[in-house]
């Protein structure tokens, strides 16, 4: 009774258009469909992986410096235009263009790379 209920919530949810399905193979997928926010979401997600892998690596090396931070930006936003410009291949001037895509989620991966850069510095090397 109970997987019928859940079965039956989930269907009703597709129908609706208010849920859909997300599979890990569409990741890397070319041939996927994507509409604007399941990909924002992804560009999000993937920045901000990058900006704690490279917050921890900066700490722990220990590197300083402002050039450090410029490095991430070029690091974080390459891999970010090759993924959806080489990997995904979809156009982006249906998503806004470059600027648009390149911009997904930098922010919140500056500030999370600061935060794990400075963290891990601190706690290890003083």
């Amino acid at each position: 009774m109970k997987e019928g209920k859940s079965v039956k919530f989930n269907l009703q949810q597709q129908q609706n258009g208010h849920l859909s399905p997300f599979k890990f193979a569409k990741l890397l997928d070319p041939d996927a469909s994507w509409d604007k926010d399941q990909l924002g979401d992804v560009l999000h997600w993937i920045r901000q992986v990058v900006a704690i892998v490279c917050g921890l690596l900066w700490g722990a090396i220990p590197l300083v410096g402002g050039i450090w931070i410029v490095v991430f930006l070029v690091i974080s936003s390459g891999i970010i235009y090759v993924y959806y410009a080489m990997i995904l291949k979809v156009d982006e001037e249906e998503f806004g263009g470059h600027g648009a895509l390149l911009q997904e989620g930098l922010f919140a991966s500056i500030t999370l790379f600061l935060l794990a850069w400075i963290l891990v510095y601190s706690l290890a090397h003083f």
